[in-house]
């Protein structure tokens, strides 16, 4: 990359979309407990282990389990996507300073 400009740029484009991301993962994270609380209260089962089993095999709480799977691969592309361009102006940092270096040399 010869603009690390064009990395920041891109880093600050896509800030708001990894925090929103981040943020749907962790809401989903602890919905996650609520909605199995849910699930457990309105089974027909008197013991918890039974009412646990029904929660988790609830197409629901599946359904659930799916939206954070794909909250979690929104979020890690992003979050790679990020420190990919936060490489190239490091790059870009270090080719900048070697130039400088070759120039003091060959002066």
């Amino acid at each position: 990359m010869k603009d690390p400009h064009k990395a920041v740029d891109y880093i600050l484009k896509h800030a708001r979309q990894f925090a929103d991301a981040k943020a749907q993962r962790v809401y989903l994270e602890e919905f996650r407990k609520s909605k199995k609380a849910i699930l457990m209260k309105a089974s027909l089962e008197n013991a918890l282990g039974a009412q646990e089993r029904d929660a988790y095999a609830h197409p629901e709480y599946l359904e659930l389990l799916k939206a954070l799977e794909a909250a979690v691969q929104i979020e890690e592309k992003l979050r790679w996507d990020l420190i990919a361009a936060q490489a190239r102006i490091e790059i870009w940092r270090s080719e900048q300073a070697n130039l400088r270096a070759d120039i003091r040399n060959t002066a």
